[in-house]
């Protein structure tokens, strides 16, 4: 396959793109690397990947020195004709979709952001993706857009019309734009609401992060709503082994589709909606003391109330991804927590 992967300078965009590359697959990565957060941990992800920072042109494709498989772009996905351009000169099989703004408590601060990366740049997606005939389109949403839903586990069966943050509603808006590309052009669609995303090469203002950081340097850390908060903390090995099996697995109209009894997780055109999550949530105070016997110190807590955006819990109902992919999460929340903080601890030196 002839592979586009979105967001290849990002925590699990890397992670795709070398697990693709080691398959043998020709894979185009592209990301406009801005600076959400510390651009020299993207600019080393690439440097994992064979691309080096000084040779990067932004709209010039560069090949790796490490895979011969592999070319980077630099592009922001809201300019619509540099999009269109790359998929006229290069041509795709499919496109892993992970680029976006992320962060929900950034959302509430610069909103624009995200209509720019999230909703614009999606768009931009969709309309090379429809008229370049991609064969599959996989994309990331997020478990923030079940927002005000408690009923758990959270179920792709269920409506999801309460989000709580703009991040989320734009996760939203992109199933639903999704939906209309893959109703109207036939263009096949799968969008994964990721959980809790953690390990190596992670992300700086994720909770993991964060704890480990301030852990090592002796500093308190925020536990928000007093530590009563659960998450559905998943492996990147797993994320990524579910997302490369989905990618062969293109959507399917559900035949059994039944516009009177609507199921918001098929469609009659070839559209699916999965969650992808460990299934195993675990306590905040849980997840710190794992933190402090890997690091071998007591964090110091500060007690705070949830911040706005913040949800109290998630839990995935996997079982529709179980039934696609025989999908089945490998890593316990101690053994990804020590691969996390070892890769920390060695990067940082």
């Amino acid at each position: 396959m002839k592979i586009l992967v979105t967001g290849a300078a990002g925590f699990i965009g890397y992670h795709v793109v070398l697990h693709l590359l080691k398959a043998g697959h020709e894979v185009i990565g592209l990301d406009n690397i801005n600076d959400y957060y510390d651009v020299e941990l993207k600019y080393d992800r690439l440097k994992q990947c064979g691309i080096e920072r000084p040779q990067i042109i932004e709209g010039q494709l560069l090949p790796s020195n490490l895979y011969p498989n592999y070319q980077f772009i630099q592009i922001d996905l809201s300019n619509a004709p540099a999009v269109n351009d790359l998929f006229e000169d290069t041509g795709f099989d499919q496109v892993c979709h992970l680029a976006a703004q992320a962060g929900v408590r950034y959302s509430l601060i610069n909103p624009s952001s995200y209509i720019q990366s999230n909703i614009v740049g999606f768009n931009n997606i969709l309309e090379a993706s429809r008229h370049h005939q991609i064969q599959h389109l996989v994309y990331a949403s997020s478990s923030s857009v079940y927002g005000l839903n408690e009923k758990m586990p959270l179920s792709t069966a269920d409506a999801v019309n309460h989000p709580i943050s703009l991040y989320a509603a734009s996760k939203k808006s992109n199933e639903l734009m999704a939906h209309t590309y893959s109703h109207l052009f036939n263009l096949p669609t799968t969008g994964l609401r990721f959980f809790t995303v953690y390990g190596p090469w992670g992300r700086p203002d994720m909770a993991l992060f964060l704890f480990t950081k301030a852990i090592i340097e002796g500093k308190p850390i925020q536990v928000f709503n007093h530590g009563a908060m659960s998450r559905d903390f998943t492996y990147i090995d797993d994320i990524v082994e579910g997302i490369v099996r989905l990618m062969d697995a293109p959507a399917q109209p559900n035949k059994d589709w039944d516009g009177q009894h609507p199921d918001p997780a098929t469609s009659s055109a070839p559209y699916r909606i999965y969650n992808i999550g460990n299934s195993q949530p675990v306590q905040l105070s849980k997840f710190i003391d794992a933190i402090e016997a890997e690091i071998g110190r007591k964090a110091i807590k500060e007690y705070t109330d949830i911040q706005p955006g913040d949800v109290v819990s998630t839990y995935a109902d996997i079982q529709p991804l179980t039934d696609r992919i025989q999908y089945k999460p490998q890593t316990s929340i101690d053994r990804g927590v020590h691969d996390f903080v070892q890769w920390y601890i060695q990067y940082y030196n």
